[in-house]
């Protein structure tokens, strides 16, 4: 398991863990005061049969971090076997996480289980871009069951299954059709105060998504562009101001209303 974790000493960011893992290796690019850059290295071909990825992100009470992944990951074909894929994210009070995952690319002949957990305390934020490409090029693509679900302050503020499994099933109407990238940006514990247009859709709670598809990656991501350039504007100018801080206002965020949102495809 590779694991990430950060904190705030003195009003700088300090990597307390950064430990590599069978498949990745987390490398530091920067500091800047409460704001640190980290590099997702892969260091192997990745995703064979058998394979178990599994990543620890810890993200301290006024850290603001963002990951960069120089390479996306390809789950190859399984051969009869399993692959997996889990990331397991914690964000402080206080604290931000800018995620753009480079894309997700699922073979022909892959089984592969997916799983992003999130865990925001009270005026934490997460920012997170995923795509998902079923197939490489003149590929149908493997089998893919990915969830997403976050929790802010202890109440579910999303939770989301994609069953892509069945090959008949992801190629009906209002599925995928005939497109076979998924790309979603996903904005979690904050609204910016603007009118919500497609294709973004906001959350019950303090939180919106967007979603785009296309025949490919670079299409699909063109596509929400727009919104993630924008999202990730909102989150570096509205961080909360450091624990203790000499304004004493505490996080400018409200939460009013964290009700659940719940779909499944």
């Amino acid at each position: 398991m590779a694991t990430v974790s950060i904190e705030l000493v003195d009003g700088v960011a300090r990597a307390t863990v950064l430990q590599a893992g069978d498949h990745l290796r987390p490398r530091l690019l920067g500091i800047d005061g409460p704001r640190v850059r980290i590099a997702l290295v892969g260091v192997c071909a990745t995703l064979l049969a058998g394979d178990d990825l599994r990543l620890e992100i810890s993200v301290g009470s006024g850290v603001h971090l963002e990951l960069v992944e120089p390479s996306g990951v390809v789950a190859y074909d399984a051969r009869g076997g399993h692959q997996s894929w889990a990331a397991d994210v914690h964000v402080a009070t206080a604290g931000s996480l800018v995620w753009d995952a480079a894309p997700f690319v699922v073979a022909g002949g892959a089984d592969v289980d997916r799983r992003t957990g999130i865990v925001l305390d009270d005026g934490a934020v997460a920012l997170l871009s995923e795509t998902l490409v079923l197939g490489r090029s003149g590929e149908e693509g493997g089998r893919l069951r990915s969830t997403m679900r976050c929790a802010l302050a202890g109440r579910d503020l999303l939770i989301e299954e994609l069953d892509l499994r069945s090959p008949e099933l992801r190629k009906a109407p209002g599925i995928l059709g005939d497109c076979r990238v998924l790309a979603t940006a996903a904005l979690l514990g904050a609204r910016p105060d603007e009118r919500v247009s497609p294709p973004e859709t906001p959350l019950a709670g303090p939180g919106s998504i967007a979603r785009s598809l296309a025949p490919h990656a670079h299409s699909a991501d063109e596509a929400l562009r727009g919104t993630w350039d924008r999202w990730r504007s909102f989150v570096a100018s509205s961080t909360a101001p450091e624990p203790g801080g000499e304004d004493g206002e505490g996080d400018p965020r409200e939460n009013p209303d964290r009700a659940g949102a719940f779909s499944v495809i």
